[in-house]
């Protein structure tokens, strides 16, 4: 069924009134309450902290107060600077961008044994053959990040024009989270010996951990192409889908689960499969990145053009979602927590499918409040 929507955006196109008074909510770590958080939610219009990015795909914020955003065709990985330009911190020269490949996700682990002592980023990114993740060294400081030498982590996930997943995540267990689209190859999403159409997780270094549910890098499987990850106040799992051509998702995720795809699509009500907790049409979403705020999920929207909130509840179920920015500012590709009680998300208008306008493509901060 299609949701109940609490109607909360102005409907004229890229329209950016004034700015409220900054909210002072605190975003938690994942795993360390009973939970639920009070929800929150915007509070106010977007201020453009940054614009002239080229295809932006993953905003990462360091423990050091800086941010990388990486560029799917570009493949650089740029630095947010305080004044909001931009410098570039690197590229990942092995990326080959083609159709919705090219250079995607990106995550941080700190690690002082890492060459430099700070740590290592991680990109996920689509080569003429496959899709794969890397890590490279984390050098210099804020305003001056490098990246050194890559070191592979995994290949071999399937990759294609499309269906190429590419969010990564480190979870509370300290795990490296990955999806995985299938490729464009429905079948790859059933099929437990290909990691397409899977969510995985493995070690640092691209080992199987002990306690993953098949023996192998794949935590749950029958996925079409999940593309957003983030993990509540007591380490569950949320994953955002797109679907074909009737329903999006948003999962709660359990290992070893079955998703349905494709042999399902949406809610079917089928004990064979786990349904969404929650779905959309595909006008209405077509998500890709997730943040979660004090149990409130909040997924950037590329065709739906808005931003939801999805408030957490009790019993690990959701709230009614409510939509923000309704066409305000184009297509959204990923959102994360800010500094001192904001929200980040970034438009991505210059992907080939938006309409994009002198500055975009713009990295947003909003304040959140409960």
């Amino acid at each position: 069924m299609i949701l109940a929507l609490a109607a909360c955006s102005a409907e004229a196109p890229r329209a950016a009134p004034a700015t409220s008074t900054p909210a002072t909510s605190t975003p938690t770590e994942p795993g360390t309450g009973e939970g639920p958080l009070a929800p929150v939610h915007p509070l106010g219009q977007p201020v453009v902290i940054a614009s002239g990015l080229a295809a932006p795909w993953s905003i990462l914020r360091l423990p050091d107060g800086a941010t990388l955003i990486s560029e799917r065709d570009t493949t650089r990985v740029r630095e947010l600077l305080p004044d909001g330009s931009l410098r570039e911190a690197g590229t990942v020269s092995a990326a080959e961008p083609n159709g919705e490949g090219g250079l995607l996700g990106l995550a941080f682990l700190a690690d002082t044994a890492a060459p430099g002592g700070a740590g290592w980023v991680y990109a996920y990114f689509s080569t003429a053959t496959d899709n794969r993740i890397e890590r490279m060294p984390l050098a210099g400081s804020p305003g001056s990040h490098g990246l050194g030498a890559p070191d592979p982590v995994l290949d071999s996930i399937p990759r294609a024009g499309n269906h190429n997943g590419g969010r990564i995540a480190f979870g509370p267990d300290g795990l490296l989270y990955a999806t995985a689209g299938d490729a464009g190859n429905a079948a790859n999403a059933q099929n437990l010996d290909v990691l397409g159409g899977k969510i995985l997780r493995m070690t640092p270094t691209g080992q199987v951990p002990a306690d993953n549910p098949f023996g192998t890098l794949v935590y749950s499987f029958g996925h079409r192409n999940p593309q957003g990850m983030a993990w509540d106040s007591r380490g569950q799992l949320w994953a955002s889908e797109f679907g074909q051509n009737t329903w999006d998702e948003l999962n709660r995720i359990v290992p070893g689960g079955n998703y349905g795809w494709p042999l399902v699509e949406g809610q079917a009500g089928d004990s064979a499969y786990i349904d969404p907790e929650r779905q959309w049409s595909t006008d209405e979403a077509s998500p890709s990145g997730i943040a979660i705020v004090n149990d409130t999920i909040f997924m950037a929207s590329l065709r739906g053009q808005r931003l939801w909130s999805i408030p957490i509840t009790s019993d690990s179920s959701t709230a009614t979602p409510a939509e923000w920015f309704v066409h305000g500012f184009g297509r959204l590709r990923d959102v994360v927590s800010g500094p001192a009680g904001t929200l980040w998300f970034v438009s991505n208008n210059t992907d080939g499918r938006g309409s994009p306008e002198a500055g975009d493509d713009r990295l947003f901060q909003v304040a959140v409040t409960p």
